[in-house]
């Protein structure tokens, strides 16, 4: 049975016992299982098998490595258990794979039997892992096709450069070779063990293991390279000495100017959520060094005692100042107190580049969290914003208007018809036929609607930007409800950062001084509310006597609350939600207003249509009559006619009455169909 057939025997299996056979306990490994292997050299890797005591005959293995650092040169099957490759073994150096299945006839038991080798070529430094793929599978000698494989274990290699045959090289800008660094300019210094040195020759690429041509550079030694993109680099150099070249050195060094890539917050269950303690989710990457840790700052936007002891957790010693702490995804926050908050994200690479993004939550209350200055949230996530919602409003108030004064107007004239006892136009023709063989009756016409519409909108705020203290954080859609802060970077730890805001309206200019930590952050959170308008904020560092030129200056605009009383203050959401309700009581009222006319105006419409049944039957009743009559005066026309010639006024008589004859019994039973398919609204 082939590898295949085991693998179907096996699927059945589970489909018809409800669980798979795993109850063996073989092992695959690597050998070595880790080392430390230097750029340009190969080394061997070997994969076992240990089945346990267990006897298998069949087996499938996915074998992983990273491409940008390990290369296959060769492979062996060796003295190999495996007796039968179903598939020739395959590897793949763009993806980082090696496939192998095979087969053993009459089952094999091993302890630690050879499966495969394989030969490797160092590409680059760094650390490589093999390790063992989804779908690897060793199958018993069951029968069954039973998958007995428990255990893997992976390999881990330290992949370094060689060891210094050359000049000693070191660097003051780059000084670690394993470690990432944010600057693009190089400085590289070397010294050689020997004296009598000639010449030097030395290059800088992106190999490992390059060897520098035989032309001298000269004898200086210090080389410095600007500007290098992001990447890792090896220097290489050699030198000359009595006429003859010696070894090479190799020095690396990792250049990653760029932060991590953009990324969103996401808060769970909502941004806007009544649940006081909201799921912070992020995630990023970096194309170079990687990431290396996730730091959060949680930043109240109101003022109070309850939003002070919310935050009391993450300030420092130094008093109300909030501060980044290390964190990772997914974060529960603090249980926090109604109001708003902005939550920054700030992910560092191993270089200590790093990137920031805010995202603002708001605990509501429970009545205010379909509510916002935004618009009407539909589950927190979709958002209608207000201009359409009045538009909405606006229109189903003036159309439940006019739909309301066409159900009162039909209510009114079936109530009229009933107190007056007024027929229907047909009805009162027929009574004119009975008299005087008249018209008959007329029609009711119908009513059309008309629509409108309403506007409102919403202003925001926006700032940003960049100076001698950096400026990465500043609070942004603000009203004179919400608290103003600001920060971000310097290159002075321990200094001091001085902030100005001046009020473009009243001329007031504001300054308030902060300190800089160890790491050079700075952050400033306004004591109250500013007041309306306009705004410049620009700042300066300040170490000791000496303070740097103005930062370029940031426009910014505080929003009015919608209506202040005072020191009083009515906000957006709590004049929409008040509208809100009086669009709904006007709604209620509406709808309310129709049902009622309805229902009314239905009853005396069935009422009034009982009563013209009843006149409808008189009248059939009439024309039954009128009918008798006229036979019989047709009877006596006839019998004259056998006794004596008509004249002409007699003859025009007979037709007329013939004529009359027909449109009664015509008549007679068109009208009760039309009575009885009369609509409501006539």
């Amino acid at each position: 049975m082939n590898l295949k057939s085991r693998l179907v025997v096996l699927s059945f299996s589970t489909l018809l016992l409800g669980v798979p056979f795993l109850v063996g306990a073989a092992t695959l490994s690597v050998g070595p299982t880790s080392g430390s292997f230097v750029a340009g050299s190969t080394f061997d890797v070997s994969v076992y098998l240990d089945t346990k005591d267990e006897s298998i005959n069949a087996l499938q293995v996915f074998l992983g490595f990273p491409p940008d650092k390990l290369q296959i040169v060769s492979q062996s099957a060796g003295q190999s258990i495996v007796g039968v490759w179903t598939s020739q073994p395959k590897f793949n150096n763009q993806q980082g794979r090696v496939e192998l299945q095979g087969g053993v006839p009459g089952g094999i038991n091993v302890s630690n039997g050879l499966v495969f080798n394989v030969t490797f070529r160092v590409r680059q430094v760094g650390q490589a892992i093999l390790k063992f793929l989804d779908g690897t599978r060793i199958l018993s000698n069951d029968g069954l096709g039973t998958d007995v494989l428990k255990q893997t274990q992976n390999g881990v290699y330290d992949l370094t450069l060689p060891a210094p045959q050359g000049p000693i090289v070191a660097s003051k800008t780059h000084s670690n070779e394993s470690q990432w660094y944010a600057n693009p300019n190089v400085i590289l210094d070397w010294v050689s063990e020997f004296g009598g040195i000639e010449g030097y020759s030395y290059v800088l690429n992106d190999d490992p293991v390059t060897v520098p041509d035989n032309i001298s550079e000269g004898v200086e030694i210090r080389v410095a390279y600007k500007n290098l993109s992001d990447d890792t680099y090896y220097f290489h150099i050699k030198s000359l000495r009595s006429g003859v070249w010696g070894g090479v050195t190799h020095f690396g060094i990792n250049i990653d100017t760029s932060p991590p890539a953009d990324f969103k917050i996401e808060v769970t269950p909502y941004a806007r959520t009544v649940r006081k303690q909201p799921i912070v989710e992020f995630f990023t990457t970096d194309a170079m060094s990687g990431i290396d840790h996730y730091e959060l700052k949680l930043i109240p936007l109101n003022l109070g005692e309850r939003i002070s002891k919310t935050v009391e957790s993450i300030t420092t010693e130094r008093g109300n100042e909030l501060i980044f702490f290390e964190t990772q995804s997914p974060y529960i926050l603090e249980p926090l107190e109604l109001g708003k908050y902005d939550v920054i994200i700030r992910v560092y690479d191993k270089a200590g580049n790093y990137r920031e993004v805010m995202k603002r939550i708001e605990i509501t209350q429970t009545v205010f969290e379909f509510i916002g200055d935004e618009g009407i949230f539909i589950r927190s996530r979709l958002v209608i914003p207000w201009f359409w919602a009045w538009v909405i409003a606006g229109i189903l108030i003036i159309g439940l208007f006019f739909g309301g004064k066409m159900v009162k107007e039909w209510h009114e004239k079936h109530h009229f018809k009933l107190m007056g006892k007024e027929l229907p136009g047909h009805l009162r023709s027929q009574l004119e036929e009975l008299k005087g063989y008249r018209k008959k009756y007329g029609k009711v016409l119908m009513i059309l609607l008309v629509l409108g519409s309403l506007w409102l909108q919403i202003s925001q705020v926006s700032a940003a930007v960049i100076a001698p203290p950096l400026v990465t954080n500043i609070s942004r859609d603000i009203s004179n409800e919400e608290i103003f802060y600001v920060g971000g970077k310097t290159d002075i730890p321990n200094g001091e950062v001085i902030i100005y805001f001046q009020n473009l309206e009243s001329g007031e200019t504001i300054s308030e001084t902060v300190a800089s930590d160890r790491r050079g952050d700075w952050f400033y959170r306004h004591s109250g509310f500013l007041t309306v308008g306009n705004y410049l904020l620009w700042t300066q560092t300040r170490l000791g006597d000496e303070t740097s030129p103005p930062s370029p200056q940031i426009q910014m605009t505080v929003n009015p609350t919608a209506i202040q009383f005072g020191a009083s203050r009515l906000s957006y959401q709590s004049l929409y939600f008040i509208l809100f309700i009086i669009v709904l009581i006007v709604v209620i009222g509406l709808l309310v207003y129709i049902i009622y006319h309805g229902v009314h105006g239905r009853k005396k419409y069935v009422r009034f249509m009982k009563e013209v049944k009843e006149a409808e039957e008189s009248v059939r009743r009439g024309f039954a009559v009128l009918r008798r009559d006229i036979q019989a005066e047709l009877a006596i026309v006839h019998k004259s006619k056998t006794q004596k010639v008509l004249g002409p006024e007699e003859k025009a008589k007979e037709e007329q009455m013939l004529k009359d004859l027909e449109w009664v019994e015509k008549y007679i039973s068109k009208e009760v169909w039309d009575i009885e398919h009369t609509s409501p609204n006539s």
